[in-house]
């Protein structure tokens, strides 16, 4: 049998369909958030109707067997995953800047050799893990001579175990599904459970300090990273695997979020944790929102590390059927592998408690099996919330993410900047009234990182322009009100302006010496982090 084949222009692999009954569910929620009496989809793209323009290079007969010009492969690496990304391919079937060459690497030398021929002839080397970008991380640089997107799916085996460390040596281009498979006969997990884990890369989290499962402690990929190496077109940089070290500025972190501008991760010491056997969770329930924030700031500040803490606006519960949109929701659970958790969770009921939370107490008692309910419904419409923006967005339906991180000081006002700027953008850019909601993704005892939703039903005709304007909007409200661009989905090329605003210019200036030794020639993503 062939091995099933990624969708070019969505999520998934080629043939799959939503489940019977969810894509209506969708509609009908669609439908009555959105004031919209019926949609009328555009058709999905195929790959037959697409024209691609010639590639502007030739790969060298020495790397003929590694590269392919291959019609469906160009297609594939056209694009990540953001709303903008699929309104193109799925509404104007524009796919005029394609990849001239996809190269699927087995070897470090082969990297390396890649790297050469990009500089001798002045091609852009694009790295790509899972491609499940939603910010132009994967993008071919419009302005480029020529672009070679570097696939490491070849770069997926587990190499070694460290059960005493509790650690492993994981190659780079593995996903999510197939790393956690090889760690499982070893009793430990990395436990980096992602929205887009399915479709993602470790490498890819590295290079964009993703979040991943954990709302406090283990929340970046940062710590869990004990060393890296990375092939660089000046050659191949190997960090020390340590615990920690005080020796100098840590030449991990100057990879952790570089985004493929520096080079190519090809291998990382990951920290691992022995999986999970006792846990707590439920669900408290808020009346009022600002009590339930001063709730959620408290348990951050307690050291109880909680492992799921997400406060849920209610307007958001509501239309994911896990409230009826009466009181703002905390998913609240502990996890971990060496003790009873009871008094972890009474002590952060009582916090709950002192600011009018009610929970629900049978699910303290159900067995793990059994657990569903409002945290349940919350959580699988989120899971499959990728698998539906296709059909969104073939719909005119615009569902989109900003989020960021804020000080508790400063969160009130800028949840007001965001949602009155989104809410304005929408009706301004579409003529329809809009929705924009909010949620804590990963709590700090210093901030949460708040994760604002947005609806709004486009015309699709103009739906990438009416996106930009929203998106633009939400994206300046958040750095005007004191917050960072992005938590965790990363820079790419379409949060460059804003990220321009945030970083200090003298920081910009030594990153692109940094650079320029390590890429001479500027061949590695260029346009990501700072212009080459």
């Amino acid at each position: 049998m062939s091995e099933r084949r990624r969708s070019f222009y969505g999520w998934g692999y080629e043939g799959e369909a939503p489940p019977a009954g969810e894509l209506e569910w969708f509609e009908r929620a669609w439908a009555k958030l959105l004031g919209v009496e019926r949609f009328d989809p555009a058709p999905m793209p195929r790959a037959d109707e697409i024209a691609l323009r010639a590639p502007r290079i030739a790969p060298p007969a020495s790397l003929a067997a590694v590269c392919t010009t291959g019609h469906h492969a160009r297609l594939a690496h056209s694009y990540g995953r953001s709303v903008h990304d699929l309104a193109k391919m799925i509404l104007r079937r524009d796919f005029s800047n394609p990849p001239d060459a996809v190269a699927h690497p087995k070897t470090e030398a082969e990297i390396a050799q890649l790297l050469d021929w990009c500089g001798e002839t002045g091609i852009a080397a694009i790295p790509f893990g899972g491609g499940s970008s939603v910010v132009g991380g994967v993008n071919p640089p419009a302005q480029a001579k020529a672009v070679l997107t570097m696939d490491l799916s070849h770069f997926d085996r587990v190499l070694e175990i460290d059960p005493i460390s509790q650690a492993a040596r994981v190659q780079a281009g593995v996903l999510g599904p197939s790393l956690e498979a090889q760690l499982k006969p070893s009793g430990l997990t990395l436990r980096f459970f992602l929205q887009a884990w399915e479709f993602s890369s470790l490498g890819g989290w590295i290079a964009t300090r993703a979040a991943g499962h954990y709302a406090t402690v283990y929340t970046q990929i940062d710590d869990h990273v004990e060393s890296l190496r990375v092939v660089t077109p000046a050659g191949i940089l190997e960090s020390r695997r340590l615990p920690a070290s005080g020796a100098g500025p840590s030449p991990d972190r100057m990879f952790i979020g570089s985004e493929g501008s520096l080079g190519i991760i090809t291998e990382a010491w990951v920290r691992l944790h022995r999986r999970p056997t006792f846990r707590q969770a439920t669900t408290v329930g808020f009346k009022d929102w600002e009590k339930a924030v001063e709730a959620v700031r408290r348990l951050a500040q307690s050291g109880l590390y909680p492992a799921n803490a997400r406060l849920i606006e209610a307007s958001e519960a509501r239309f994911t059927e896990a409230g009826d949109g009466t009181r703002h929701l905390l998913v609240l659970s502990f996890e971990g592998a060496d003790h009873p958790l009871d008094t972890w969770m009474k002590r952060a009921l009582e916090f709950c408690a002192d600011h009018g939370g009610e929970w629900d107490a049978k699910a303290l008692e159900a067995p793990e099996s059994q657990r569903s309910g409002a945290a349940g419904s919350w959580r699988d419409k989120f899971l499959r919330g990728p698998y539906l923006r296709e059909h969104a967005i073939a719909r005119g339906v615009m569902r989109d993410t900003v989020e960021t991180a804020i000080p508790w000081s400063g969160f009130l006002a800028l949840e007001r900047k965001v949602k009155d700027a989104t809410l304005a953008a929408i009706r301004e850019a579409t003529g329809r009234e809009g929705s924009c909601t909010v949620r804590f993704t990963h709590l700090y005892p210093d901030g949460p990182a708040p994760y604002f939703t947005w609806h709004a039903y486009g015309d699709k005709a103009r739906l990438p322009e009416q996106f930009w304007a929203i998106k633009s909007a939400a994206s300046q409200a958040m750095i005007d009100a004191g917050g960072t661009i992005t938590h965790h989905h990363a820079l790419g090329r379409d949060h460059r302006e804003w990220y321009d605003q945030q970083r200090p210019w003298l920081f910009a200036e030594a990153f692109k010496g940094a650079k320029k030794r390590l890429d001479p020639l500027g061949v590695m993503n260029p346009g990501v982090i700072v212009d080459s």
